[in-house]
């Protein structure tokens, strides 16, 4: 790829952003959004959430997944989850899917040593 190609790909992405993150500015208080798309998309951030973080749950180093009890990080996940079942604070699931995921690194470790 020469290098005004490269140019003019960004360019245009650059255009493309612009374009798309400012309709809603320029003509945003002439078109109304249904009740029942603006209902949808109050999952959109959840889901866009899931898509990012679920792949790095079950997929291992060299891109297999990995369901087992050997994953830390699956593990960590789960107990996360359980965690804000249970107490419905964000921060605190953070926090605790955090530890238990360094806490599960730190054992692993460990047994390997031994």
């Amino acid at each position: 790829m020469a290098d005004w190609e490269i140019w003019l790909t960004i360019g245009v992405l650059a255009v493309a952003t612009a374009a798309t993150r400012s309709s809603f500015w320029l003509i945003g208080h002439r078109v109304a959004i249904p009740k029942r798309v603006q209902e949808m998309l109050r999952y959109a951030p959840a889901c866009a959430l899931a898509a990012i973080i679920s792949p790095d749950l079950v997929l291992g180093p060299d891109g297999e997944v990995q369901l087992g009890l050997s994953n830390p990080r699956l593990l960590a996940g789960i107990t996360s989850f359980a965690f804000y079942l249970l107490r419905r604070n964000m921060l605190h699931t953070i926090l605790f899917g955090m530890l238990v995921f360094t806490l599960l690194r730190v054992s692993h470790v460990f047994a390997a040593a031994a």
